[in-house]
């Protein structure tokens, strides 16, 4: 099993396997059918007050890992469902963030693998 991150915006690709959107919002100006998304994991996304409280803000980074962490730990239904979804072949964990390394994507990437 091969995780990847990847711009929602991107051009999919035959390698991504399946392409799992894990933004709580659904990306701006995109359709359905553009984003060939296999799921939706909106459960496991950080949550809005924490979307809001973080804004992308850098210096915030490290508090947001944590914080997030600890909504993964408190939602193992949502995770498990997206461990499910994953399965033993590729997956592509789709953001929509222009932040390519600090956003929720990465955090949860890093997470699962853990798990995985």
């Amino acid at each position: 099993m091969r995780l990847q991150l990847k711009r929602v915006y991107a051009s999919p690709a035959d390698t991504d396997g399946i392409r799992i959107l894990v933004d709580r919002l659904w990306p701006r100006g995109l359709s359905k059918a553009e984003a060939r998304i296999d799921f939706w994991a909106k459960e496991a996304a950080p949550s809005n007050e924490l979307r809001h409280w973080y804004q992308h803000e850098k210096e915030k980074w490290p508090e947001f890992q944590r914080k997030y962490v600890a909504e993964l730990q408190g939602n193992p239904g949502s995770v498990q469902e997206l461990i499910a979804k994953i399965g033993h072949g590729n997956a592509t964990l789709l953001f929509s963030s222009k932040e390519t390394r600090l956003n929720n994507a990465a955090v949860l990437k890093d997470y699962l693998e853990t798990l995985l």
